[in-house]
């Protein structure tokens, strides 16, 4: 059974992880690893009922010995290195971590000439579906609809646009033959003016246990269209990502998104 490294093994997603795993017979737990600062170093993975047999570990190469695929669910600020353990130990990975930095991409790109590296910014299988039609929709009701997109997570999120939102908006901007850098508005707290047309505006709200939620709206003279995800449990982006991580294992070096998982 092949076997998964999960980086951010103590996270709200990394313990999501470890409960998909318990119901995924397919695939197991082989490497825990979490920050040199945790206090749960050498404790069992699972952190609640039965006992894996994987002791977390803030060693990057003993954490990927043995797997044929890694998830990452840390931070932002720890995705470059882990990519680079990756690399050395030509281990495929899944990026589940958002935020990150243009000079972190820039590792990304190049560790993809050499293992196969997924970005997902949201590992949800309904929010590639809503990736797609976002993209549907744009080409369809063309550039006089003005869109909006909305987002909203727990207070703890760190990132703001979240990475779905931006990803959204990217596919609105792809679909339209421009940059999202060029339209985006994130702050209109000074605007006086009308909205640009062709802009597209982004609201974030940040408040409680909220899961995540992302609408995007299309809205014109006498009507509005609104796509909406709301996810109600971890689980879902969990169940995602194993499937992604399971249909990395075996591919070619190369960049991938979870569209390429699901052949959207």
């Amino acid at each position: 059974m092949p076997g998964v490294a999960v980086f951010g093994i103590t996270g709200r997603m990394g313990q999501a992880l470890v409960r998909a795993l318990r119901e995924a017979p397919q695939l197991k737990l082989s490497g825990a690893i979490a920050s040199a600062k945790s206090s749960r170093l050498g404790h069992d993975a699972a952190g609640e009922g039965e006992p894996l047999g994987v002791p977390i570990t803030a060693d990057l190469a003993v954490g990927l010995h043995g797997a044929a695929a890694a998830i990452d669910f840390s931070t932002a600020q720890c995705t470059g290195a882990n990519v680079e353990a990756c690399v050395a130990a030509g281990v495929p990975i899944l990026i589940g971590t958002t935020g990150f930095d243009a000079a972190c991409r820039d590792r990304l790109n190049l560790a993809a000439q050499k293992i196969p590296v997924l970005i997902a910014p949201n590992t949800s299988v309904g929010v590639s579906v809503v990736a797609k039609l976002v993209s549907l929709a744009t080409v369809a009701l063309g550039t006089s609809y003005d869109v909006e997109i909305f987002e909203a997570h727990h207070r703890m999120k760190r990132d703001a646009p979240s990475g779905t939102a931006l990803a959204l908006g990217a596919a609105v901007a792809a679909a339209r033959g421009q940059d999202l850098d060029q339209i985006a508005t994130y702050d209109r707290r000074f605007e006086s003016a009308p909205r640009s047309p062709g802009s597209i505006g982004f609201s974030v709200l940040r408040a409680g246990d909220i899961v995540g939620e992302h609408t995007v709206t299309f809205a014109a003279a006498g009507e509005r269209i609104e796509i909406t995800h709301r996810a109600t449990d971890r689980m879902t982006f969990a169940r995602g990502a194993l499937r992604a991580a399971e249909w990395l294992i075996g591919r070619p070096a190369g960049l991938y998104g979870m569209s390429d998982v699901l052949g959207l």
